[in-house]
């Protein structure tokens, strides 16, 4: 090691957790990630840990296999913040009502790219489509904001984790 670099420490977990805000409640409530038309299981896992990461809940709905996909996803082992949803479109709906911003993360002519999606500063929903169709056209009409993440490469779309990680890391004000 040259004179001029600095050693990296490394912090340990304890430390991390000792500077990390604390729960009052097991429901974050600011920040809701809603993959509400899921197909694949290990999406809604891995996206459950991002929501831990970054302060968020998840909305998802009473499909009989999500449980089983959320439990085998939550490598924390303890009670992740979960929203059940029986109507999606209902439950968006009542979320706008309730004064909720509704985005979207969807390619359309309206979207905003990623990188200018501001910080959420009232209470977000962050919607998430089907892995091969997207968000329904009824749904369309209840965001607020739909963003879109900028490809170089020759796919449309990344996976529903993915996409939803990079939205909610941004929303959370942590990027």
């Amino acid at each position: 090691m040259s004179p001029r670099q600095a050693a990296i420490r490394v912090r340990p977990p304890r430390e991390l957790r000792r500077q990390r805000r604390d729960r009052s409640h097991p429901c974050w409530d600011h920040l809701l990630a809603a993959p509400l038309w899921p197909l694949h299981g290990a999406n809604l896992g891995t996206l459950l840990r991002t929501c831990d990461a970054v302060g968020a809940c998840m909305a998802v709905p009473r499909f009989p296999w999500v449980p089983e996909a959320l439990a085998r996803g939550n490598t924390l082992r303890r009670p992740a913040c979960v929203h059940w949803v029986n109507d999606p479109l209902g439950w968006l709906e009542r979320q706008r009502e309730a004064g909720s911003r509704v985005v979207g993360v969807e390619l359309a002519d309206e979207s905003v790219r990623l990188a200018d999606l501001p910080a959420a500063r009232t209470r977000t929903v962050a919607v998430l489509g089907h892995e091969q169709t997207g968000i329904p056209a009824e749904a369309l009409e209840l965001l607020d904001l739909a963003v879109e993440i900028p490809m170089v490469g020759g796919g449309s779309s990344l996976n529903v984790a993915v996409a939803g990680s990079l939205v909610l890391y941004k929303l959370a004000g942590l990027l």
